[in-house]
C-alpha cells in the first residue's frame, strides 16, 4: 500500500489540450445523441466525453477529486465506499468524479494511469497528483484536508450543489433581496445615498444571516472597494505604482483603482504581476487582495475565472 505523498501542485497536468479534445468528444457525442450527463449530487459518474464540463469547469468553483477505477479491481472496490461516505459528509465542499479506467482509455492515458486505484484532485482546473492504492480512511481524510488547504490558497471556498451556477445565483439574490429581505433593500438604500459605512453594515448583516450569500459576499466587497478608492489621489496613486513597481501597496491601490474603473482584467493582471516577481509575505499580501477583488464580480465571470486560473499556475 503506496502512503500518501507531500501533497503538491507541482508538475500538475496542462489541461488545454485536454479540454480541447473533451469538447471535441462532446459536440460529437451530443451530434449522435449519446452525450452522457452527470448523475447529480456530490457523487457523478465522468467520461472522456463530459470531463471537461463535469471536472474542469466545476474545479473552478469547488475541488473536485477523481477516482479512478475498474470492476476487476479489488482494492478500488474497497477505498471507492470511503471516498463516497467521505464525499457525502462534505455535502458539496468538494466532489467526487468517478472514473471507469477500462471505459475511458482516453481519459486514463492523459491521466497516464499505470496502476489503479488512482486518486488525483483537480483544483483551479490543474490535475493535482494524489494517492495511489485503497488507503484508510485516516489517512484519505489527510489527504483531503490537504487538498482543502491547496484550494483555499485559491479563494475556493466550496459548497453548493453542483451544476449550481453561483454568478446567476448572486444576481437571482440580488434581484429577489429587496422583496424579501430587508437587510439588502437597507443595503441599497445607503449605497444610493451614498452612506458606504451604513451599506456595509448591512451587507455584513445579510451574510452573518447566511454565510457565503453570493449577493452579500458581491455587494460588500463593491462597497469595501468604493471606500478604499475614494480616499486616493488617483493621479498621484498612479504616478507611484509606475514609478515603483516592487512597491506592493503601491500596486494594490492602482489594482484597486482599475477594478473600480471598470478595467477588471487590468487590475487582475497587475496583481498577478506582483505575486509573480515576490515572495514570502508581499506575495501573500498580493495573493489575498486579488482573491478579495474576485469577490466585485460574479463567481463565474469569465474574467474572474481566468485569473482564478491564472493564479492557480503561479502558486502551484
Amino acid at each position: 500500500m503506496q502512503q500518501p505523498r507531500d501533497f503538491s501542485l507541482h508538475g500538475a497536468v496542462d489541461l488545454g489540450a485536454r479540454q480541447a479534445a473533451a469538447q471535441r468528444s462532446q459536440q460529437a457525442a451530443a451530434r449522435a445523441g449519446g452525450s452522457a450527463g452527470p448523475q447529480g449530487g456530490n457523487v457523478f459518474d465522468v467520461t472522456d466525453a463530459t470531463f471537461n464540463t463535469e471536472v474542469v469547469e466545476r474545479s473552478r468553483s469547488v475541488p473536485v477529486i477523481m477516482d479512478l477505477w475498474a470492476e476487476w479491481c479489488g482494492p478500488c472496490k474497497q477505498l471507492g465506499p470511503i471516498l463516497e461516505k467521505l464525499a457525502a459528509e462534505a455535502n458539496g465542499a468538494w466532489l467526487l468524479a468517478k472514473v471507469d479506467v477500462d471505459a475511458n482509455p482516453r481519459l486514463s492515458a492523459a491521466l497516464q494511469v499505470q496502476s489503479i486505484p488512482m486518486v488525483v484532485a483537480v483544483i483551479g482546473g490543474q490535475v493535482v497528483h494524489g494517492f495511489l492504492g485503497a488507503l484508510p480512511e485516516a489517512q484519505v481524510r489527510q489527504w483531503l484536508d490537504q487538498v482543502m488547504q491547496a484550494a483555499a490558497q485559491l479563494g475556493l471556498q466550496g459548497g453548493g450543489q453542483p451544476g449550481a451556477d453561483a454568478g446567476e445565483a448572486g444576481e437571482d439574490a440580488g434581484e429577489q433581496g429587496p422583496a424579501g429581505d430587508p437587510a439588502m433593500l437597507a443595503a441599497q438604500q445607503a449605497m444610493e445615498r451614498g452612506d458606504m459605512d451604513a451599506a456595509a453594515a448591512a451587507f455584513r448583516q445579510i451574510l452573518d444571516a447566511s454565510p457565503g450569500d453570493p449577493a452579500g459576499t458581491m455587494g460588500l466587497a463593491q462597497v469595501e472597494l468604493i471606500k478604499r478608492v475614494t480616499s486616493l489621489d488617483r493621479a498621484k496613486a498612479r504616478r507611484a505604482a509606475a514609478e515603483a513597481p516592487s512597491d506592493v501597496e503601491a500596486q494594490i491601490q492602482v489594482a484597486d483603482l482599475d477594478v473600480a474603473e471598470g478595467n477588471p482584467e487590468t487590475g487582475f493582471d497587475r496583481l498577478l504581476g506582483v505575486i509573480r516577481r515576490t515572495t514570502g509575505e508581499e506575495r501573500d499580501r498580493a495573493r489575498k487582495h486579488l482573491i478579495s477583488l474576485f469577490d466585485v464580480l460574479p463567481p463565474r465571470d469569465p474574467r474572474v475565472t481566468k485569473a482564478r486560473g491564472t493564479l492557480s499556475s503561479l502558486l502551484f
